[in-house]
């Protein structure tokens, strides 16, 4: 194996990809808080700060190189430069030149709206966008925290416009009270709403459609209540109750633990102890680790990355052997199979 640091091939002098970290994309929401500053420690002048884009090639939201030689560089650049190495080959062949995945962390210091995700053939046709299936992984939550995951049970489409129209839609809805380590699969076309006291990571389709229902009559900072989509919605809902929802997993230490494996993302939950050696030889895709508690240290060769509490790092295809070293730590690990 030729050696690589930092980037370049030493014996070629050539740009190589590796393991790489982006700065946040901090996002103002009317119903965002300081979690994110205070727990992530993300650094920001910005108050009410609701989402950091941890990795995006979202339009105008291109994540930036934090580290390394390609440091300044934006995501989309890279990918550009170096499509499959460091997409995955059959990534690119799905894909393209778009980063199929964003990855935020979300801090809710009060409700969000009730909303749903329109499925890809919609998008396609209304937006030339893609769906949004997600999930989230719960990392923090107040000890009254709760989330909105569908209906308590089947509704008609003549019986969800009536409590609607008369302003009872949570009467409706399906609450889950939750804890740091709960995890959700939220499919496109289920309603659902991050409660208030909860801090999230959110795996995701690259894509910004939403569809809000309601937003509990609440007003932005000039008096003006934030636009509904409540027609559009009514093609994209889903009206049964289904317990498809609540992820159900091992978290068994120094091992793959599967949270979820869909068509769009898999993502796996590690626990480490030590040392955990991962090799990712069978797997043609770029893998996102998202740290979500303590902090852990990543190798590969002579490269040594620490990634703390609320970081993301992106490790690129072409990478196919790591070792990540922690005292204790906890890591969602992404990727598209």
């Amino acid at each position: 194996m030729e050696e690589v640091v930092e980037g370049v091939n030493c014996k070629t002098g050539v740009n190589m990809l590796y393991p790489l970290k982006f700065h946040p994309i901090l996002k103002e929401k009317i119903w965002g808080g300081d979690k994110l500053k205070t727990l992530l420690n993300k650094t920001s002048d910005k108050t009410d700060i609701g989402e950091s884009w941890e990795i995006s090639t979202v339009d105008n939201n291109a994540s930036i190189v934090s580290n390394g030689v390609f440091e300044g560089k934006s995501l989309q650049e890279l990918i550009d430069m170096f499509t499959s190495e460091l997409l995955g080959k059959s990534v690119y062949k799905e894909f393209g030149a778009q980063f199929p995945l964003l990855v935020k962390f979300i801090d809710a210091k009060e409700n969000l709206s009730v909303q749903l995700h329109p499925n890809d053939e919609l998008s396609k046709k209304r937006h030339n966008s893609f769906g949004k299936t997600e999930m989230w992984y719960v990392v923090q939550a107040d000890a009254d925290a709760e989330l909105i995951v569908g209906f308590k049970e089947d509704v008609s489409k003549k019986k969800y416009n009536h409590y609607l129209e008369a302003n009872k839609i949570e009467q409706l809805l399906n609450f889950e009270h939750i804890s740091e380590g709960d995890s959700y699969f939220i499919n496109t076309g289920k309603i659902h709403a991050i409660g208030a006291g909860s801090l999230i990571a959110e795996i995701q389709q690259t894509s910004d459609i939403t569809y809000r229902l309601y937003d509990w009559d609440r007003k932005d900072k000039n008096g003006v209540k934030r636009e509904l989509h409540t027609d559009l919605a009514l093609e994209a809902i889903d009206f049964e109750s289904k317990e498809d929802f609540k992820l159900h997993y091992d978290r068994s230490i120094n091992q793959l633990n599967l949270l979820v494996s869909c068509q769009y993302f898999t993502t796996n939950f590690l626990k480490v102890e030590n040392k955990y050696i991962r090799d990712y030889s069978d797997l043609d895709s770029f893998v996102i680790l998202m740290c979500v508690d303590k902090s852990f240290k990543i190798k590969l060769g002579e490269i040594i990355e620490e990634v703390v509490y609320g970081e993301t790092i992106l490790l690129p295809a072409n990478v196919k052997n790591v070792v990540i070293e922690a005292e204790e730590t906890s890591i969602l690990e992404i990727f598209v199979s």
